[in-house]
Formats: C-alpha cells, structure tokens, sequence
C-alpha cells in the first residue's frame, strides 16, 4: 500500500482528491500540508489523515509519506516538485504543471538527475471517454484522421479557488487552466505532438487573465484541431475526430461527473454508440501512479509530457499576445 502525503489540500483535494483515494486500491492518504497548520490539522481531522504539517518540506521529510501529490497553485509547483525530489521522494505534480517551459524543464532535469519519479496528473488520459477515442483511432475506424476538436467551458467567475485570477499565481485563465486538459487528450488520442498554434483570447471586466479563448492547433501528422475555453459558460465538455472514413464525437466526453455519450458516425448513420462512465478517473489516476512505484517503472505520464504541454501553452500565449501563428 502506497502511502500518498498530499501539499496544498485545498478544495481540489477535497472535491476530486480524497473521493479519487477513496476507491483507489493500492494507495491511501496518510499525511497532508496546508499554509496554516491549524487548518491543516482540521482537515487532517475532517478526513482522518494521521499527520498534518504547515509546510511541503516537512511532509516530504517525513517516514510516513511514500508518494508526494503537489496539489498547490501552479506558482508553487516548481519549490514543491524540488522539495519532494531533495527528500528522494516520487511526485505527482497537478496541471498546468507550472507557469512555464522554464519552471516546468527545471523540474524535470532535478527528477531526472536524482533518479526520482515525477509524474503530472493530466487525469483525462484515465477516463473511458478518452480512452476509448484513442483505441478507436489507432484501430483505424474513421480512418486516416483530419480534424479535431475539444471544448471544455466551465462557469468560474464566482469560484472558491480566488488564486485563478491572479497572474503571479497561475499560469493563465482557462486557456491554461482547462485547456491544458484538452491541448493534453488531443495529443493523447491522436498520438501526435502540435508543432504550431495560433490563439485568442477575450478578457472582461471581471478577471486580469482572460475570460474566453480559442486555439488552433497544428499537428505533426497534419491533423488540424481547435480548442475553446471559457470561465463565462456554464459546464460543458465536448470531443470530436473526423477521420478520412468517419466521426467520433462525446457529448461530455472529457467531463467526470457525467455520462459520456461515445458515438461513431459515417455520413449520416450513427454505426456505434455507448455510454460511459469517467467517474473513477482519479483513483485509476493514483492507483497507476502507485503500481508505477511499486513496480520501479516510469509512470506513464511522466515529467516530459507535462513540460511538452506546458511548451504549447507557452506558444499559445505568445500567440495572444503577437497576434501570429506561433511554433512550439
């Protein structure tokens, strides 16, 4: 049994976290850190976790923590990632993995030169939904593929995370925050890497980041895909491919909390159709993550697909900001 200490147990530890360690059967949360150490002992508490510390340097050092899982802002994720690789200690760095390539390189090179695993919890990879797409395109059934989509709107003007509006602290609005999942699943099922990007952005009243944004990816293979974002919709998750022969589409296709409808199309003609459930794509997240450490092997998103997406979302801010077709 892996044994998780999680840095930053804030509300995505709490909404998605803990109900993902819950039904996770190779692992369990036995240490947590929050800024304040009295908070930090209450959700200890709260969630009867043994050990509570104030700071990601001492949950690290302690005995009891196998795995780190950094769960803080993406300002912190570089100390944090540091701090669990000086202690010789494997790590799960959330998404975006940092504010940029920069940061997100110097992560990897530390893991790399200490022989510590370090893993980015791009959790879409676990979900049905996507999973299937990929097995799907790889057998060849709507043939050779051509364009692409992912959409992921989510209504975050009034959430509880108050950081996502803070560019010191994060490393962009929704363009970075949600649509590092879609930049992430697209070159997951397609199995092909963006090589150029051109972007916009729109920003409001409300927020300093960007409210909205739209990407147009270009892929190695020549597959041609959008992305759109916004924190001003409410929720919504969509997915398409459009191969040479047919279509594969998901209504909800990278959401969690709700059936994804999987179709197949030709023309006209819907030829396959299935329902499925993404539900357990946070304790299949951690549960891979533990069986890659009790194994000796590399986790299958390691370090190096983290920063590869953290590359395109460097190239898609440049692209706001020049207006141009930025390559990656």
């Amino acid at each position: 049994m892996i044994r998780f200490g999680i840095v930053g147990f804030g509300l995505h530890a709490v909404k998605r976290l803990m109900p993902g360690f819950r039904q996770a059967r190779r692992c369990r949360v036995t240490a947590l850190s929050r800024r304040d150490l009295g908070q930090a002992q209450e959700s200890a508490r709260e969630f009867a976790i043994e050990h509570a510390f104030a700071s990601a340097e001492e949950l690290c050092a302690s005995p009891d923590v196998d795995v780190v899982f950094v769960a803080t802002p993406e300002a912190q994720h570089m100390a944090d990632v540091l701090a669990a690789v000086r202690h010789r200690k494997p790590v799960l760095c959330e998404k975006p993995m940092a504010r940029n390539g920069d940061e997100a390189r110097a992560m990897v090179e530390a893991a790399r030169k200490a022989g510590v695993t370090l893993g980015v919890a791009q959790v879409m990879r676990f979900e049905q939904s996507v999973k299937l797409f990929r097995r799907h395109i790889a057998a060849g059934k709507i043939g050779r593929p051509q364009l692409a989509r992912a959409d992921f709107l989510a209504p975050l003007l009034n959430s509880a995370r108050k950081w996502i509006n803070d560019p010191t602290v994060v490393a962009g609005g929704p363009l970075a925050d949600v649509g590092v999942h879609c930049v992430d699943t697209l070159r997951f099922i397609l199995d092909e890497e963006v090589i150029a990007v051109s972007a916009r952005a729109h920003y409001d009243q409300h927020w300093v980041v960007e409210a909205s944004g739209v990407m147009l990816l270009e892929f190695t293979g020549g597959v041609l895909a959008t992305v759109s974002v916004s924190a001003r919709s409410p929720y919504r998750t969509f997915l398409e491919v459009a191969g040479e022969t047919g279509v594969l589409s998901a209504v909800n296709g990278l959401s969690l909390e709700q059936p994804s409808a999987v179709k197949l199309r030709r023309a006209f003609e819907v030829i396959e159709s299935c329902e499925v459930s993404n539900g357990d794509a946070h304790a299949a997240q951690v549960d891979a993550f533990a069986a890659a450490i009790e194994a000796g092997r590399e986790f299958e998103i390691s370090g190096e697909e983290g920063l590869r997406n953290q590359l395109v979302l460097d190239a898609v801010f440049r692209s706001v900001k020049s207006g141009k077709t930025e390559a990656v």
